[in-house]
């Protein structure tokens, strides 16, 4: 093997595609906003359609739009010579990613997707292609070199149809003023998805896990209650769930520097007054920022006519993934 600066490769490869971008970035003309334009207004789907390096652009492509407010599937085009363009319709769009322009697939589709009655739009590195000319319209990439020191291997090239789909994707995103919220909910097992979705009362705990405890009871028994239910706290209420107080573990360690009688001393006596609380509707992400802001690791859930409605901690919202 022939021994090279690997990190001097590296950098002209990157350099190359990131000239290819600019010049991509500078060329674009009205065709781009043409397309756009309609498929802003798909009824059905996009479709993303390609074969090879080409494919695997299109399918990241199909992912994006899906994931910004754009229903999309791909298709592999040697697949949908054998049946899978059965789930084209005339109110889909389609997007045909092909950086020769001559992929015998591809073009063999052109009279399938003309049949159908779909629009059918390309990007290819060559306006002059039988896919670029067989389309209703063409994006043409401009890239003549590849960062493979032999222009063979697909680098450059797919590179700019990946910018370009990305473009398109970001594009209609504005366009229909798709909102984090709306992110959210098409990503719901992600970080993001959840801090914008999980609201409070999605992780509180509530119920029989509760540690409620009347003002009149012993701190005996409230050291069993909250033993039993190991959520470190214990919620002083009335028998309507008015909340009276609380008692922490970090009260209770105050409590044994004062040397308390544990059987005679009313919870009501020593429990906390001042109760940090948040209501049952809110963000889970609201919860977090109250407690860093006043420096605490729990908090009381309150439904709207305040009564008490669960106890959520920082390790509840740790465990959920959202610090």
């Amino acid at each position: 093997m022939k021994k090279i600066n690997f990190i001097k490769s590296a950098r002209r490869t990157i350099l190359i595609e990131a000239s290819g971008l600019q010049n991509l970035a500078k060329t674009l003309n009205k065709e781009f906003s043409s397309i756009c334009e309609i498929l802003s207004t798909t009824k059905g789907k996009i479709i993303c359609l390609g074969v090879g390096k080409s494919g695997h652009i299109a399918n990241k492509t199909s992912a994006t739009l899906s994931s910004t407010g754009s229903s999309s599937i791909f298709i592999n085009a040697a697949e949908a010579l054998h049946g899978d363009i059965g789930g084209v319709e005339k109110k889909d769009n389609v997007l045909l990613f092909s950086h020769s322009g001559e992929s015998e697939e591809i073009v063999s589709l052109l009279p399938t997707l003309k049949n159908i009655g779909c629009n059918f739009f390309s990007i290819t590195g060559n306006n002059n292609s039988r896919i670029a000319v067989g389309s209703m319209m063409n994006i043409e990439t401009g890239v003549t070199d590849e960062a493979c020191p032999l222009n063979l291997a697909p680098t450059t090239s797919t590179t700019a149809a990946l910018a370009i789909g990305d473009a398109i994707a970001v594009a209609l995103l504005e366009a229909k003023e798709f909102s984090s919220e709306d992110f959210a909910k098409s990503h719901p097992g992600g970080k993001l998805g959840k801090r914008l979705i999980l609201k409070v009362v999605d992780i509180m705990h509530k119920g029989k896990e509760l540690p409620l405890i009347r003002p009149s009871t012993t701190l005996s028994d409230v050291l069993v209650e909250m033993s039993s239910k190991g959520l470190g706290a214990a919620l002083i209420a009335d028998k309507e769930k008015n909340l009276k107080g609380i008692f922490t573990d970090g009260d209770l360690r105050r409590a044994l520097n004062q040397e308390i009688d544990f059987h005679k001393t009313k919870i009501s006596q020593i429990m906390s007054k001042s109760v940090k609380t948040i209501d049952e509707s809110l963000l889970a992400t609201d919860a977090i920022e109250i407690m860093q802001k006043n420096e605490i690791y729990m908090l009381v859930v309150t439904k709207k006519n305040k009564k008490i409605a669960g106890l959520i901690r920082m390790h509840d919202l740790l465990k959920a993934g959202l610090i």
